[in-house]
């Protein structure tokens, strides 16, 4: 009997291990096209005839992809939105999720949920109104204290960075990890002394490598990939960032397609090189994370 299951254990291994390997053939081949595509001259991929492998290897499709437009520029402003995005992204939302987490205080409950309506809320409807909030920023661009006269935040990277810093699944993702904290990890806190702000940096932070590993990742890839609102506040060519600058390999009659998929393979490998970074917390991030409601 033991014998029979074990074998069934192990069938059921094989079994799953067969499913998740072609799910990942699945979702790897798409990136894989876009790479080979990526070298081959335009006639190849006009071609009526579809082959995988390039028959003349183009290998100067990403110089030339490059040379177009102010690339460098498109990925130093990329690099600071995101980075500045990211950093304060996590440390407000591990501070909002702490305080709802293991704080007491007025309207907690009300307050968490009031601010979950941001999940429910597609950005594109508050789009308008951020814009507006932009524009009419105090003291910026021209404008004076009552946020008049000028253009304000909009087309600057700080324009990109502010409406991103806070978010409502951030906050969530964080309150959540924390309640499956111990509350003797308060009691001895206290009784060591410590209050809330060094019982939050120097026992909290520590401990939540996982889910500010996950913030990083799902931030991010938001921000990198993010070209809605750029494409709304941004007009100089030196200020856009690499989701616009993608932009300038197309038309309303063509599409180079071997530049545009050389620029987007190249666009990719920082996002990858952050998820190689940080992939060893990120599921213990999530699983952790939904321990507790």
């Amino acid at each position: 009997m033991i014998h029979s299951k074990s074998k069934k254990q192990i069938y059921g291994k094989i079994l799953l291990s067969v499913i998740l390997t072609l799910i990942s053939v699945v979702m790897v081949i798409p990136f894989i096209l876009t790479i080979f595509t990526s070298l081959k001259p335009m006639s190849e991929i006009q071609s009526a005839n579809f082959t995988v492998l390039p028959q003349n290897w183009q290998f100067g499709n990403y110089a030339a992809a490059m040379n177009r437009g102010h690339w460098p520029s498109y990925f130093l402003n990329s690099i600071i939105v995101t980075a500045c995005t990211v950093f304060f992204a996590v440390l407000f939302n591990t501070l909002a999720g702490y305080a709802f987490a293991r704080m007491n205080f007025k309207w907690k409950t009300p307050l968490f949920f009031f601010m979950l309506i941001g999940i429910m809320v597609p950005a594109q409807v508050t789009l308008i109104p951020t814009f507006f909030m932009m524009k009419s920023f105090p003291l910026a661009g021209g404008n004076s204290l009552f946020g008049m006269g000028g253009t304000g935040l909009l087309d600057s990277r700080a324009g990109l960075i502010i409406p991103y810093i806070a978010g409502s699944f951030g906050v969530f993702l964080c309150r959540q990890f924390y309640l499956s904290f111990p509350r003797s990890l308060d009691e001895a806190a206290d009784i060591d002394g410590a209050g809330k702000w060094l019982t939050f940096f120097k026992i909290y932070i520590p401990l939540s490598k996982p889910v500010i590993a996950t913030l990083v990742i799902t931030k991010s890839v938001s921000i990198w990939n993010d070209y809605l609102w750029p494409m709304v506040l941004i007009n100089s060519d030196t200020k856009k960032t690499v989701q616009l600058g993608l932009t300038m390999f197309r038309n309303e009659s063509v599409v180079q397609w071997n530049y545009l998929l050389a620029a987007t393979v190249l666009v990719i490998l920082p996002l990858i090189l952050v998820f190689i970074l940080f992939q060893k917390y990120f599921v213990g991030g999530i699983i952790a994370s939904g321990l507790k409601g």
